[in-house]
């Protein structure tokens, strides 16, 4: 037998080959799909302001949260507890990074913190604001024609001199997290 001969023999047809590249990228699918599916959807049922009340820690924050201007406005947008405590969605590691940190935090002090300091905690929370947090609902804080003081409080946020920096909460520090008797309702303009 020549060369030609025996390489003719041990060369196997296209479709066998393609065999086990085909049944990888199957068994990868069948792995990969449940897997994909049960993160997303936990990572939905755990994005939720409701989720968030479910501690009962948080439960008062959640109350405020849904007497302020955050949930009842007249623009119908309801900002929710990842939209303020949360970097944006975007910034897909981060934000992954960030939730499941903030949870395992969350989890950490329900069971190792004895009692609940609302202040100290809200203080904690306050200083780790960081003003892109607010921007990523409110974008165009420089074009407010009837509120000329208000567009130029902004622009000295938005586009501080060095030294004088400023964040969001300085100014707006009650605006979601406070005890209300009766909710509060934001009007156009």
């Amino acid at each position: 037998m020549n060369e030609a001969d025996r390489a003719s023999q041990g060369k196997k047809p296209a479709w066998r080959r393609a065999i086990k590249p085909v049944l990888l990228i199957a068994i990868g699918i069948i792995i990969a799909f449940p897997l994909f599916s049960m993160t997303y959807y936990t990572m939905v049922r755990t994005s939720t302001p409701q989720f968030c009340a479910s501690c009962h820690e948080i439960q008062s924050a959640y109350n405020t949260w849904k007497t302020s201007t955050h949930v009842n406005n007249a623009q119908g947008f309801v900002a929710d507890c990842m939209d303020c405590h949360l970097p944006a969605p975007h910034d897909t590691f981060n934000f992954f990074y960030q939730k499941t940190l903030h949870g395992i935090k969350d989890v950490f002090v329900h069971f190792v913190q004895g009692e609940y300091d609302r202040k100290k905690n809200r203080e904690a929370a306050y200083a780790s604001f960081k003003n892109e947090q607010c921007m990523k609902c409110h974008r165009n804080l420089l074009y407010i024609p009837d509120k000329r003081g208000a567009m130029l409080a902004h622009r000295t946020v938005v586009y501080p001199r060095p030294g004088y920096e400023k964040k969001c909460v300085d100014c707006h520090r009650p605006l979601v997290h406070i005890p209300r008797q009766i909710y509060d309702y934001k009007q156009f303009g």
